[in-house]
């Protein structure tokens, strides 16, 4: 039987619809991989956010709630900042899956990371009508009314473009998240303390952003929602060594 060669099974696939997008990441093993860690610390004196008005369902969500818009801990640790390693196409699996809850009246959790095409579903844990609206530059990729207590809708295949997805609550116009779409499972979010950890990097040069949303408020919109500022993005290169750690630290102000 006559052996195909590699240029001319790449073509045949192509013609077949079966080969990878130029572009795509590819799921491999990573025997040799290394570690990215670091913070992000917020340098100064942070600003203090004004409440967010409950304007429905306060017997059940109260009158107000603290905006999660900037949230400076211990150590002046950043909770909520998103970090991407850039430029790698071919690496560890997607993942776990990534799960948005409405649960009492907030978004939790108020930031999150996912891989574009990774398993992603939005919950309402509350007992009233909650509409989790996902808007990508302005326009819409999922819109979905959540009316049933534990009542939980998949949106993978809605989060197929990288981008950052702004999450609103039609129902009550307090409420906003973000969604980070990568296009790598190379992304984070900082904890309590304002560290991140990502492991199995492919070792190679790279650059690495920091991303978190605006904070200090500008006006309201029509629906008294707060506006905030441009999100911050801060880049850095690193170098990723074989099975070794580097340390990056992010400076927020």
């Amino acid at each position: 039987m006559r052996r195909i060669g590699a240029p001319l099974l790449a073509g045949l696939l192509a013609v077949l619809g079966l080969a990878p997008a130029a572009g795509a990441y590819e799921e491999a093993s990573v025997a040799d991989g290394g570690t990215l860690a670091g913070n992000v610390k917020y340098s100064g004196a942070p600003p203090s956010l004004d409440p967010l008005r409950v304007n429905k369902n306060r017997d059940v969500c109260g009158d107000q709630k603290v905006s999660e818009a900037l949230v400076v801990g211990a150590g002046r640790g950043v909770r909520g900042s998103v970090v991407m390693i850039n430029g790698i196409t071919r690496g560890k699996k997607a993942g776990a899956e990534v799960m948005l809850d409405n649960s009492g009246c907030l978004f939790v959790p108020h930031v999150v990371g996912v891989m574009a095409g990774g398993r992603a579903r939005i919950r309402n844990s509350d007992a009233m009508l909650h509409n989790t609206h996902g808007l990508l530059a302005g326009r819409t990729v999922f819109n979905l009314a959540l009316p049933v207590k534990d009542q939980a809708v998949e949106i993978t295949k809605r989060l197929s473009k990288p981008g950052v997805v702004r999450v609103l609550c039609d129902a009550h116009p307090h409420m906003f998240a973000w969604m980070v779409v990568h296009d790598s499972p190379y992304v984070t979010v900082t904890d309590e303390r304002g560290a991140f950890r990502i492991d199995q990097v492919p070792p190679g040069a790279y650059t690495v952003t920091m991303w978190h949303e605006g904070f200090r408020q500008t006006g309201a919109d029509k629906d008294g929602r707060p506006i905030y500022d441009e999100p911050r993005t801060v880049t850095k290169n690193v170098t990723i060594p074989v099975k070794g750690s580097v340390t990056v630290e992010f400076d927020l102000k």
